[in-house]
């Protein structure tokens, strides 16, 4: 067929702009579709209709849905894999490739697979490869270059991830009738809604299903309303992936992954026509009689010349009559049903004169050049059960309306109770879960009078559910008698008759699996894979439950159902790595800082200054100077603030905090360290005692809200007689770091004596400095002479202001955190959560001073006691390169020993303090004695040797913190 003859003519093509071509590729041929065209229509306008091999025997595939219900219209898009080409637009440039094979699509050497099929039985994978022992060895590199579909390129660069967080009062899933009717119904109520479509434009089958101007003017007539709304937000090409409790939904659009939180919830997300099975009945050219609809209506597709169409209800014939609008020969009509009903369609088509055969099947069809070229037809004598052929019909095209399937995975994951029906063959709804509604097809409900009316009911009470009281119409009763004919499967004595296109799943693979004893349809799908493939038997559980059922003689419910876990179509790993919303949080110095040249970094969510000035190297050597040999001023507002009051205060901290607290005096501060139950750390800080029952503990920057987390839900337990106040934002801080801190704090004003005798190392005062209250800490996390000054926060660049006018008495410098970070690892502190990871526990972080040993108990102590009694698996040291002229070694990389990983490099810089590249690194444990050498895995694999020597590298007696 050429592209010419496959394009129709308007009004067919509602989502295409005829007037701008677009040109891609695939298997690297150029291929010209038109603006709106998905990569399957531009395909199968181009006469392309082979767009895939199937996973086990690498048949050739094509479309069968048209709504990426399948995996047979799975293709590489660039670096991405699996995309579905029957929803993915079309782009200048696009580079699509056909997953699946071994040489191309035309010419895949897998498709030879099919020849040993017979020694493929169903559940091989399982009894086969793993006696001998050894011979999984062997099939394991086979079966996964076997395995799969796409293919993922590490190298691929990194695409922008985000997430979003939404509210509405009233949720409605699906854009067709009913959900546009439930969206106007809940808005018109006073309810906030959010409509969300996975379709390019919102209509549903009303885009696409007969009948055609009625149709037309009934969603014309609703989107316009909907558009008009202002309580309506649509989103469109979106995908709701899961329903939680509480109405919590899951939600990508994009690459974004929409985090919504809704009042009350509508479900009416509609049906999908369901496969039949007959021998070949995966050859392209085979699909739904939807699928075809959707290829003529919107994308002006010519989906083939001579037809036959599988009918067992009215629909197929609406098919039958848009096949002769596109000019398509309808060569025979086959339904299943032993006579017609009386549907205006039916009348139609018989009014035609096109060959209708009652009480008849598709018992085979047969293929030519990758492709349907006739079918075979046969009586129906029983379910399940065919007579001789009768007939051989000619054609191109197969469409297939047999039945329905309806959408109900999420109201199954938000507590539906659906059961099966068997006098309609479909799932009936039983009861729905408080705050969720279901209207539609998914209800039972598919004339679209009807589903407007059942719309409109759900979404009056969604809006009163969610507190917006309105008149709610009388329930719509059910109309779905009659669509779907019970068990479509027609088992042929020489297979391919297939009941499952992802896994290559046949009807004897079902009977075999069954007859071994997998009779419960969970069972038969873990051993089976049926519905364990892309799709995730979107189109086929149904067969397969049907089939099970019938095989062992038992009721659907006893058979069981599958399971639909989210995600519903599959999120990218990057939807769910993607960055969260992020507030902006910055120090009441900011603006200070930028006025000084500072370079900006995010820490946790506040913005701090990384240095000053526009040379980092040189910056950072400066600034380290200035707090070695004069005085730094660094920003510390960021550091977590918690305030910890009551007559238990000191209690409460020994049971949080490894060290203790009940003896420190009033005025003094303690070292803190928090484990979590498995004994690894989690965070630390100071606890400074302002009274006996008054503490003020400072916590990590990105820890602090896990801290006061964890200190309100251990205390919900404990029931102590304590207060918890987070503080964090209360405070504004600054660290005075350097020999002549001293000299710059009585120079500014302060009514606090910081007398060495007055203000030992590690003691707290309040007072006044600078005329702002305070509370200052004599405490450094760079080693030298150093007060912590934390005053309001709304006084905090009045604060910043007074200490900078010093810089003429004392040369008062500026320090950004990349300074900060290069004084404490001089003084070999670690930072928690660089230098540690989710498994550290404090004996091998060179922590185990900061434990309290007599204590009977604190958090993680019992598990950090059975760690540190086996042998120790890795030492934290600080290390020296023996090589001064060595390239360098970054955050991350390996120590390795004898080509093993040992360990890694957790903090490396070269410090202007000793003139040196210094660092923390794990090592094994034997590494870990002063003198031992190691070996690093530096940049482009160049081996570094390095030296372990004892920590802090700079001032170990601590003379300077003590002056």
């Amino acid at each position: 067929m050429t592209a010419a003859a496959a394009r129709l003519p308007a009004p067919f093509g509602r989502l295409i702009d005829r007037s701008r071509p677009v040109t891609f590729s695939f298997e690297g041929r150029e291929v010209t579709g038109l603006h709106g065209d998905t990569i399957a229509s531009a395909l199968a306008a181009s006469g392309q209709w082979m767009l895939s091999r199937s996973f086990k025997y690498h048949r050739p595939r094509g479309v069968v849905s048209a709504a990426g219900l399948d995996a047979n219209a799975m293709v590489q898009v660039g670096a991405e894999p699996n995309v579905t080409a029957d929803t993915r637009a079309i782009a200048p440039g696009l580079q699509v490739t056909a997953v699946n094979t071994f040489g191309g699509l035309a010419h895949d050497k897998g498709r030879f697979l099919g020849v040993f099929s017979r020694f493929m039985p169903v559940g091989f994978y399982y009894r086969s490869f793993y006696t001998p022992r050894v011979a999984w060895k062997f099939w394991e590199p086979v079966i996964r270059r076997l395995a799969g579909l796409g293919t993922v390129d590490p190298k691929t660069p990194h695409a922008r991830f985000d997430k979003a967080y939404l509210f509405a009062d009233v949720a409605v899933i699906g854009g067709g009738a009913a959900g546009l009717a439930a969206a106007l119904a809940a808005a018109e109520a006073g309810a906030e809604v959010l409509l969300i479509d996975d379709a390019v434009a919102a209509g549903g089958a009303l885009l696409w299903a007969r009948p055609g101007v009625a149709r037309d003017a009934m969603i014309d007539a609703l989107v316009a309303r909907v558009a008009a709304t202002p309580r309506i937000t649509v989103l469109d090409q979106a995908t709701c992936q899961g329903l939680f409790a509480d109405n919590w939904l899951s939600v990508t659009r994009g690459n974004r992954l929409n985090k919504v939180r809704a009042g009350a919830v509508v479900v009416a997300t509609g049906a999908h026509e369901q496969p039949a099975v007959f021998r070949n009945n995966d050859l392209p050219g085979i699909m739904l009689g939807s699928a075809a609809q959707r290829l003529m209506a919107l994308h002006a597709v010519r989906p083939g010349q001579r037809a036959v169409v599988l009918a067992a209800n009215a629909d197929a014939y609406g098919v039958a009559l848009d096949l002769l609008d596109a000019g398509v020969e309808v060569a025979a009509i086959a339904d299943l049903r032993p006579a017609l009903g009386d549907d205006p369609r039916e009348n139609a088509v018989a009014a035609c004169g096109l060959p209708i055969r009652t009480g008849t099947a598709i018992a085979e069809a047969l293929a030519g050049g990758n492709h349907v070229r006739a079918v075979r037809l046969a009586p129906v004598l029983a379910p399940g059960k065919l007579g001789p052929v009768t007939e051989t019909v000619a054609c191109d095209l197969v469409c297939v309306s047999v039945g329905y399937v309806p959408l109900t995975q999420l109201l199954s994951q938000g507590g539906a109770r659906l059961v099966p029906d068997a006098a309609t063959c479909l799932p009936r709804l039983a009861s729905l879960s408080e705050g969720l509604f279901a209207a539609g097809a998914v209800r039972g409900v598919w004339r679209p009078e009807a589903a407007i009316a059942d719309g409109t009911r759900a979404g009056r009470e969604a809006a009163a559910y969610a507190g917006h009281p309105c008149d709610i119409p009388a329930a719509v009763a059910p109309d779905d008698a009659g669509l779907t004919y019970p068990q479509p499967v027609f088992p042929h004595p020489r297979g391919k008759d297939f009941v499952d296109f992802d896994e290559d799943i046949q009807v004897h693979d079902v009977v075999d699996a069954a007859a071994m004893g997998w009779d419960h349809i969970q069972l038969l799908k873990r051993f089976t894979t049926a519905g364990m493939g892309p799709s995730q038997g979107k189109l086929t559980n149904a067969l397969v439950q049907g089939l099970l059922s019938r095989q062992t003689g038992s009721a659907p419910p006893t058979v069981g159902t599958v399971t639909i876990r989210p995600p519903i179509t599959g999120e990218k790993l990057g939807h769910l790595a993607g960055r969260s919303f992020e507030p902006v949080r910055r120090t009441p110095m900011h603006a200070r800082h930028l006025a000084a040249g500072a370079k900006m970094m995010t820490a946790g969510l506040w913005m701090r200054p990384a240095w000053y000035g526009p040379d980092r190297d040189a910056a950072i050597t400066a600034e380290v100077t200035a707090a070695r040999q004069s005085v730094g001023m660094i920003d510390v507002s960021t550091l977590g603030g918690l305030d910890i009051r009551g007559p238990e205060a000191a209690a409460f901290l020994e049971r949080i905090y490894a060290w203790t607290y009940a003896g420190l005096p009033v005025g003094r501060l303690r070292y803190v360290l928090m484990l979590d139950e498995t004994g690894a750390i989690i965070d630390d800080g100071v606890a400074a005692r302002l009274h006996e029952r008054h503490f003020y503990v400072t916590a990590t920057t990105g820890g602090v809200d896990r801290v006061f987390r964890l200190m309100q839900f251990f205390n919900a337990q404990w029931r102590m007689q304590v207060d918890i106040a987070q503080v964090t934002a209360a405070y504004a801080g600054v660290n005075l770091i350097g020999p002549r801190s001293r000299e710059v704090l009585q120079s500014v004003g302060c009514d606090i004596d910081v007398s060495p005798a007055a203000f030992p190392y590690l003691g707290v005062r309040t007072g006044t400095v600078a005329g702002i209250p305070a509370r200052v800490l004599r405490v450094g996390f760079g080693g030298e002479l150093g007060y912590e000054i934390h005053v309001p926060s709304s006084r905090g660049a009045e604060l910043w202001d007074a200490l900078m006018a010093a810089r003429g008495a004392a040369g008062v410098r500026p320090v950004g955190v990349e300074a900060q970070r290069v004084l404490r690892l001089e003084k070999g502190h670690i930072i928690v959560g660089q230098d540690t990871d989710s498994l550290t526990h404090p004996a091998e972080a060179g922590l185990a001073w900061a434990v309290g040993r007599k204590k009977v108990d604190f958090i993680g102590k019992a598990a950090m006691d059975a760690l540190e009694a086996k042998p120790p698996a890795r030492r934290l040291v600080g290390f020296e390169l023996t090589d001064a002229a060595a390239p360098g070694p970054a955050e991350n990389h390996l120590v390795i020993r004898g080509g093993d990983i040992v360990g890694r490099v957790t903090s490396v810089a070269r410090s202007p303090t000793l003139g040196r590249v210094i660092g923390l690194a794990f090592v094994a444990p034997d590494q870990a004695e002063p003198g031992s050498l190691f070996q690093i895995r530096g940049p482009r694999g160049v081996m570094i040797e390095a030296r372990v020597v004892p920590t802090p590298f700079y001032d170990p007696d601590n003379a300077r913190q003590k002056a």
